[in-house]
């Protein structure tokens, strides 16, 4: 993806922030419109940012949030997000998005 190297870029040079669950904060957010899309762009930040001290996770419906949960309290710099999963876990305050430096709209047109 196009967004993802010079995100790297910026999140390679700045300070870690912690969430409020004491993990690494959320540095980044990239928003995607299905599932497959997120897994596919999730796969390809984790290909790039292979030997950075940046790590990623992706969230999407249609599978369990308890795995999900955890990762996002342990801390992530990016977090791969489809909306539905992400309003779902910030309504029930699993989400602290206080820290986001970094905001991308993949296929926003849809």
């Amino acid at each position: 993806a196009a967004f993802t190297l010079p995100m790297l870029q910026r999140l390679s040079q700045g300070q870690v922030p912690r969430n409020k669950f004491g993990g690494k904060g959320i540095r980044a957010l990239v928003l995607t419109p299905t599932r497959e899309l997120a897994a596919q762009v999730e796969e390809s930040v984790r290909t790039y940012a292979k030997y950075l001290d940046i790590n990623s996770t992706v969230i999407f419906g249609g599978v369990g949030m308890k795995p999900q949960i955890d990762r996002i309290k342990k801390g992530v710099d990016i977090l791969v997000a489809t909306p539905g999963r992400l309003l779902d876990l910030q309504q029930q305050g699993f989400m602290d998005l206080s820290t986001v430096e970094v905001l991308v709209l993949d296929e926003a047109d849809r």
